[in-house]
C-alpha cells in the first residue's frame, strides 16, 4: 500500500485513538482511484472466435493461452492435454499440468489421468483404438489399472447376442429385431435394414414408400432426411410388431405431412391408413370407432357429412354457468402431448400459452379460456427464435375436461378443421360446406424437423408454423342450460422457404370466437322492419296528403312523388333507427346479465348487417335533415307592424316652394329587433350541443362505460392494466353509445322543458312576448297555402313609447285593466295555423312579387327600386293589416280549434276555398321551422353521425370531435342563408342582423 506523508501521519493518529477508526482508514486509503484517463471498454470477443491453443475465460470474457502442451477442449472455455500426454492436475481452466507419457506407454486412458500401452493403434485423441465389434478394456472390475489395453469382442452368438454400444466401452444385448428377424446382430439380405430395425422381406408390406415431406401452401415436396431414415422402419415396426412408439412416430409424421391422403402415393398418412385398414380385427379404444387399438387417433373419417355429424349432433355434457354457488366459466382443456419419437410426454392443461406463439403475461394468456370472452392475439416473431424455440415438433391431442353428474372426471376429444389438410390434392377444409370438410385430432406448432434434407440437425431449408389457430365455441340452439356443441380448432399453417434466418419473421394469431345461430334473431328483425316499414309507408302518404292539402295542389305529379320519397325517407330512418337500437340493447343486456349461457353475439355477417341498417338509417336520416334545412330558409316570412303615427309635423315641401302637414314617420327600429330575435331562435335548441358531446365522451372514455362493448361476459366499468382486453362488438359499441347519447338527451330535454323554461329562460314565448311589446306580428308561410300567425299587436295601441308609459302599460296589463292580448277578443291566444286561401294567396304574392323584384333586370335606377320596395313593404304592411283585421271579405278567415284527430294526424281535414282558417295553436308550432321544434330530427342525426364515424374508426374522441364540428358547420349555414332569405323577405337590412 502506497501512502503519502500525510496519509501515514492520519492513520497513526487514528491508531493511538481508535483503533477500529485506523483500520477503517488504512482500508480507505487502499480504495483504488479511478483515473480521469481511463475507460470502460474491451474488445468484444466469443469463445468459437479463439484460437487452437486458448481458451475462452468466462470471467475476464477474453480469449486466454493455454500453458504449455495443452489445448481447448471441445467447448472452449478450459484447457486439455495434447495427445501423449497425462494430466497430473487439473483445477479449471489454464490451471492444468500435463506430463509426456513413456514411450512404452503412448496412449491415454479415456479419463485422460493415465498413460496406458495400446494393443493396436492410437485416435486422433491419443485414446486406444479398437476394431469394429470390440470394446476397450483399460482396468480391472475392481478399477486397477492395466499395464496394457485390451480389445475385447462381444459375443453375438446365440447364447449371448451382444454388441459393442456406441462409445465403444461396453457389450449390450442386439437389437431386438435383429434377433426375432435373422438369429444375429447383424440384418442380412434378403431382409430389410431401416431405421436401426431389421424387418424380414417375406412382410405383407409397401415396398415403393415415398420419404417425402409435403408443402402444399408452395406447391412442392421436400426429401426429408427424418423420413427418409425413420419413416419406413416406424411404419413396419407399427404393422408388424404392434409397437405404441412407432405406431405414435408414424402418426406424427402423418400430422408433419398435414394428414394429407393421396391414394397413389405411399407416403406418410397413406401408410398410416394402410395399417389402420389392415387391422380391423384389433379392438377400438373406448368404442370410437375411429381409435384402433395400438394408433393414435388422426382422422375422423372420410365419409361425406361426417363433420356436421361431430360439430353439431350431440352437446359437451356440462354447463357453463356465470353467477351463484356452482360457478363454471373456464373452458378446461387438457392436452396429452408427445414428441416426434412418439413418446408420451405428460397430460397438460393448454392454460399458460401451451398453444398461443405470441409471448404475453399468463394473465392475458389464460383469459383465452374464459368462456364468453372473445379472444384475439397477434404478433410477428423472428424466425430465428422460433428455431430456437422449438427445434423439434410437440403434438398435441386435444380435450375438454367436465365432470359429469356423479362428480366424476370425463374427458371429450376436440376435433381439429387443417386447412392444409390435402384428399387426393384437393384443399377440402378450405371448402364453405362443412359436409366436404375431413376433421382430424393431432395439432403442432411448429415443424423445422422434416425440412431438412440432408443432416438432422442442420438449418431445415422448409419450416411449418401454425400461423392462424382459432378456436370456435358454437352454443346449443334454444338452450337454457349453458350447453354448448365440442368446440373445433381451426389451424392454418404457413410454409416458410429460408433465405436468412436473421431477417425473416413471420406473422402469428391466437384467437377464440364463439357463435350461435342466428337465423331466429335474424327473422325478428326483418319481421319488425317489414311491419315498422310498411306503418313508415302508412305515415309517408299521409304526411304526402297533408303537404298537398297544405300547397294547394289536388294534382299527384312528379313533385308529389319526391315529396313522398323525401318523407318516406325520414320515416324509414327512423325505423332503422328504432331496430338497429333495440337489437343492439337486447344484446346488450341479455349477453352482459345471463347467468347460464344461452346467448352469444352476433358473429362477423351479423354485425356488418346491422353496421349496414346503422348507415342506411344515417343516409335517410341526412336526406331528411337536408331537407328540413332545406325548407326552413325557403319560408315566406312578413313583420306585420301595427303601429301608427300618433301627431302630424309641419314639413316643406321640396320643389313646391311651400309647406304641409305630415305624419311622423314610425321608427323601424322595432321591426329590426324583433326580425334580429327571429334570426337568433333559428338555430335554438331544447339540448346543448357541446354539453352533449362532451358528456357523452366523458361517460364512454372516463367513467368506462366503453367497457361494456368489450367482447366478454363481465358487466365492469373498469379493467386493470394487466389484464387482457377483449376486442370490440361493434353491435355493443353502438348499442352503449346510442343509449348514452339518447338517455343524456332527453335528461337535458326534460330539464329544459322543466326547470329551465320554466324557471330561467322560454326564448319561444319571450319571442311572443317581444312581438306584443313591440306591436308586430309575424306572418310566415311555410308552404303554399299553410303557415303560422304570430299575433303581437299590442293592446295599449302604441309600442313606441317612453319609458314611463311603457311601464304605466305593463302595470295595467297585469292588473287586468286592459283587453288580453289575444286575437280574439277576450283571450290570450296569439298564436295560430293558418290555412289560407288560393285567393289570399295569389294577391300576397303579388305584392310580394314587386317587394323582391329589386333583384330582377326590370328597373335601371337604384334609387327608384329602393323606393318601389318601400313602397311594396307598406302595401303588405297594409294589406296583411287588413287582413287581419277582416277588411277584405272576399278573403275573409274563421277561427277554430283543430280536431284530436288533424292533432294526431298532422294535416287539416277542411280546405280554404272561400275563406281561410286559424287554428288556435297553444303549442307554438310555429317552432317546426326552427331547430327548436325539429329537435328530435336533430339528436337522432347527432346521434347516426357520432354511430356511423365511431364504427368506421372506433374512436370516440374522433366520433365526438366530427360531431360537434358538423353542428357548428351546419348551424353557421343555417344562419348564414336564414339571414339572407329574412332580409330578401322583409326587406331588412341584412347589416342589422346579427
Amino acid at each position: 500500500m502506497v501512502m503519502g506523508r500525510g496519509g501515514t501521519r492520519l492513520a497513526m493518529a487514528a491508531w493511538s485513538i481508535f483503533p477500529a477508526a485506523a483500520v477503517i482508514a488504512f482500508l480507505l486509503l487502499d480504495l483504488p482511484r479511478v483515473s480521469q484517463a481511463q475507460t470502460f471498454s474491451f474488445p468484444f470477443r466469443q469463445p468459437e472466435t479463439c484460437g487452437h491453443n486458448q481458451y475462452f475465460d468466462i470471467s475476464a470474457l477474453s480469449c486466454v493461452p493455454c500453458g504449455a502442451n495443452q489445448r481447448r477442449d471441445s467447448l472452449g472455455t478450459s484447457c486439455v492435454c495434447v495427445p501423449g500426454f497425462q494430466m497430473i492436475s487439473n483445477n479449471g481452466g489454464p490451471d492444468i499440468i500435463c506430463k509426456k507419457c513413456p514411450e512404452n506407454m503412448k496412449g491415454v486412458t479415456e479419463d485422460g489421468w493415465n498413460c496406458i500401452s495400446c494393443p493396436g493403434g492410437l485416435t486422433a485423441e491419443g485414446k486406444c483404438h479398437c476394431p469394429t465389434g470390440h470394446i476397450l478394456v483399460e482396468r480391472n472390475v475392481n478399477g486397477t489399472l492395466l499395464s496394457q489395453a485390451t480389445c475385447k469382442l462381444c459375443d453375438e452368438s446365440e447364447d449371448s447376442f451382444t454388441v459393442a454400444n456406441t462409445l465403444g466401452n461396453r457389450c449390450i444385448p442386439c437389437e431386438p429385431t435383429f434377433i426375432s428377424t435373422n438369429r444375429s446382430c447383424t440384418c442380412s439380405e434378403p431382409n430389410i435394414l431401416t431405421g436401426g430395425l431389421c424387418f424380414s422381406s417375406t412382410a405383407n408390406f409397401p415396398p415403393r414408400i415415398i420419404s417425402a415431406a409435403r408443402y402444399g401452401e408452395l406447391g412442392m415436396s421436400l426429401t426429408s432426411e427424418w423420413f427418409a431414415k425413420y419413416l419406413q422402419s416406424s411404419a413396419a415396426a407399427c404393422w408388424v410388431y404392434a409397437n405404441l412408439t412407432s405406431c405414435q412416430a408414424l402418426g406424427n409424421m402423418c400430422v408433419m405431412n398435414m394428414n394429407s391422403y393421396d391414394s397413389v402415393t405411399f407416403d406418410a398418412c397413406r401408410l398410416f391408413q394402410f395399417i389402420f385398414e389392415n387391422t380391423a380385427r384389433r379392438h377400438t379404444v373406448h368404442s370410437i370407432s375411429f381409435w384402433r387399438q395400438n394408433l393414435p387417433w388422426l382422422f375422423y373419417g372420410d365419409q361425406l357429412g361426417l363433420a356436421p355429424q361431430v360439430l353439431r349432433t350431440t352437446p359437451l355434457p356440462t354447463n357453463f354457468i356465470f353467477k351463484g354457488q356452482n360457478q363454471n366459466s373456464k373452458l378446461k382443456f387438457i392436452a396429452a402431448s408427445y414428441d416426434v419419437r412418439g413418446n408420451f410426454l405428460k397430460w397438460q392443461t393448454l392454460e399458460g400459452g401451451v398453444l398461443q406463439l405470441c409471448p404475453d403475461t399468463e394473465t392475458r394468456l389464460n383469459a383465452a379460456y374464459c368462456f364468453g370472452t372473445t379472444y384475439q392475439q397477434n404478433c410477428e416473431i423472428p424466425l430465428s427464435k422460433i428455431l430456437n424455440d422449438f427445434p423439434t415438433p410437440i403434438f398435441y391431442d386435444v380435450y375438454v375436461e367436465y365432470t359429469n353428474e356423479n362428480q366424476h372426471q370425463y374427458i371429450w376429444a376436440v376435433p381439429v378443421l387443417n386447412l392444409n389438410l390435402q384428399h387426393n390434392n384437393i384443399f377440402v377444409n378450405r371448402d364453405s360446406a362443412s359436409s366436404k370438410w375431413l376433421l382430424t385430432r393431432r395439432i403442432f406448432l411448429v415443424d423445422a424437423l422434416s425440412g431438412q434434407e440432408n443432416d438432422i440437425g442442420s438449418q431445415p431449408r422448409l419450416i411449418r408454423i401454425a400461423t392462424q389457430i382459432s378456436l370456435s365455441i358454437h352454443l346449443v340452439p334454444n338452450t337454457e342450460n349453458g350447453n354448448i356443441y365440442p368446440p373445433l380448432i381451426t389451424i392454418a399453417y404457413s410454409d416458410i422457404d429460408i433465405k436468412d434466418i436473421n431477417s425473416q419473421s413471420v406473422k402469428v394469431s391466437f384467437s377464440v370466437k364463439y357463435a350461435m345461430n342466428q337465423e331466429e334473431a335474424q327473422v325478428r328483425t326483418d319481421i319488425a322492419l317489414g311491419v315498422l316499414g310498411g306503418l313508415a309507408v302508412l305515415s309517408s302518404l299521409l304526411k304526402t296528403a297533408g303537404w298537398k292539402r297544405r300547397i294547394g295542389s289536388p294534382m299527384i305529379d312528379l313533385q308529389t312523388v319526391m315529396k313522398f320519397l323525401v318523407y318516406y325517407a325520414g320515416d324509414l330512418a327512423n325505423v332503422f333507427f328504432i331496430v338497429t337500437v333495440g337489437t343492439g340493447l337486447y344484446w346488450l343486456i341479455f349477453f352482459k346479465a345471463q347467468k347460464l349461457a344461452f346467448v352469444l353475439l352476433p358473429g362477423p355477417a351479423q354485425e356488418e348487417r346491422l353496421v349496414t341498417y346503422v348507415g342506411c338509417a344515417f343516409a335517410l336520416k341526412a336526406l331528411q335533415f337536408m331537407h328540413k334545412l332545406i325548407s326552413q330558409i325557403t319560408i315566406d316570412i312578413f313583420f306585420i307592424d301595427w303601429e301608427r303615427p300618433k301627431r302630424s309635423i309641419i314639413k316643406a315641401v321640396e320643389g313646391e316652394g311651400g309647406v304641409r302637414s305630415a305624419a311622423v314617420p314610425v321608427s323601424i327600429w322595432r321591426t329590426y329587433f324583433v326580425a334580429n330575435e327571429w334570426n337568433e331562435i333559428q338555430t335554438v335548441r331544447k339540448i346543448n350541443p357541446l354539453f352533449q358531446v362532451l358528456t357523452v365522451l366523458f361517460f364512454l372514455e372516463v367513467v368506462g362505460f366503453k367497457n361494456l362493448a368489450l367482447m366478454d361476459l363481465s358487466s365492469s366499468l373498469s379493467r386493470s392494466s394487466a389484464s387482457y382486453i377483449a376486442p370490440y362488438s361493434l353491435i355493443l359499441r353502438y348499442a352503449v353509445s346510442a343509449v348514452l347519447w339518447l338517455v343524456i338527451g332527453i335528461i337535458q330535454i326534460v330539464f329544459f322543458a322543466v326547470f329551465y323554461e320554466r324557471f330561467i329562460e322560454d326564448k319561444i314565448r319571450q319571442f311572443v312576448d317581444l312581438c306584443c311589446m313591440s306591436n308586430i306580428s309575424v306572418f310566415l308561410l311555410s308552404h303554399k297555402c299553410f303557415g303560422y300567425y304570430i299575433h303581437g299587436r299590442s293592446v295599449h295601441g302604441h309600442a313606441d313609447t317612453n319609458m314611463e308609459e311603457m311601464n304605466m302599460n305593463l302595470k295595467r296589463e297585469a292588473e287586468n285593466l286592459c283587453s288580453q292580448r289575444g286575437l280574439v277578443p277576450n283571450t290570450d291566444g296569439q298564436t295560430f295555423q293558418i290555412a289560407v286561401s288560393s285567393q289570399m294567396r295569389q294577391h300576397y304574392d303579388r305584392i310580394h312579387e314587386t317587394l323582391t323584384r329589386k333583384n330582377g333586370p326590370a328597373l335601371s335606377s337604384s334609387a327608384s327600386t329602393f323606393e318601389q320596395s318601400i313602397k311594396a313593404y307598406h302595401t303588405m304592411n297594409k294589406f296583411l293589416g287588413s287582413f287581419i283585421d277582416h277588411v277584405h271579405k272576399e278573403m275573409d278567415y274563421i277561427i277554430k280549434d283543430k280536431l284530436l284527430l288533424e292533432r294526431i294526424l298532422g294535416m287539416e281535414f277542411m280546405e280554404p276555398v272561400e275563406k281561410s282558417i286559424f287554428y288556435n295553436d297553444e303549442g307554438y308550432s310555429f317552432s317546426s321551422v326552427l331547430y327548436y321544434g325539429n329537435e328530435a330530427t336533430l339528436l337522432i342525426y347527432d346521434l347516426l353521425f357520432f354511430s356511423v364515424v365511431d364504427l368506421v374508426n372506433q374512436d370516440f374522441l374522433l366520433a365526438a370531435f366530427l360531431t360537434y364540428l358538423q353542428q357548428e358547420i351546419f348551424r353557421f349555414i343555417r344562419n348564414t342563408v336564414g339571414q339572407k332569405n329574412l332580409a330578401s323577405k322583409t326587406l331588412v337590412d341584412q347589416r342589422f342582423l346579427i
